[in-house]
């Protein structure tokens, strides 16, 4: 029984603790949540130009990532875990070139990623939506974990005919619907 005390504690305190950032940070809330539904609605309006912007600036960011990882390889040789580096390093180059050189490739296998990102996103949000439960407008969180799950089902339903422009459709619905929750919750705070 302890534990369960414990537990409900602890997420008092956590909700808590989210409603004094809230009422402190609102404006943040309120500048991010307005940039994610400007880059939304840009992604719904062009959706495949979006899917192929996504992927390679994700290949460009994975062959940074591995020029990081081979630099440090190769600057300390000394390194426990030298090769793993090195190795890591290769391979991160190795698979952002291939994003970069073939994004229409990449937006296919993106695509199927987005859709397992899409499902963990949404059972997280779900989550996070309980813990602010007591807290007002804690419902539009929910919602949007409940699209994330919705757009994860969607994909795979629809997966042959759609893959090329839905990458960019889906996310930029769901950037949209966050970024009104963060609007809704940010205003609500706006006074206190």
């Amino acid at each position: 029984m302890k534990n369960t005390d414990d537990l409900v504690t602890e997420l008092k305190n956590a909700q808590q603790n989210m409603l004094a950032y809230l009422q402190k940070h609102w404006r943040l809330f309120l500048a991010e949540g307005i940039f994610l539904i400007l880059v939304g609605t840009a992604a719904i309006v062009i959706p495949q130009v979006m899917s192929v912007v996504i992927v390679i600036f994700l290949g460009w960011l994975i062959v940074l990532t591995g020029v990081i990882h081979l630099s440090r390889a190769l600057f300390f040789p000394d390194m426990p875990g030298f090769g793993l580096w090195l190795g890591l390093g290769i391979l991160q180059i190795g698979a952002g070139y291939l994003l970069i050189a073939d994004p229409i490739a990449g937006v296919l296998t993106l695509t199927m990623m987005m859709t397992l990102f899409f499902a963990l996103e949404g059972i997280l949000k779900v989550y996070l939506a309980f813990m602010m439960r007591p807290l007002p407008q804690w419902n539009f969180v929910l919602f949007s974990g409940v699209t994330a799950l919705l757009f994860a089902a969607i994909i795979l339903a629809f997966w042959p005919e759609t893959e090329h422009w839905l990458l960019g459709l889906f996310l930029g619905i769901n950037m949209i619907i966050l970024g009104a929750s963060m609007v809704k919750m940010s205003l609500q705070y706006k006074d206190h």
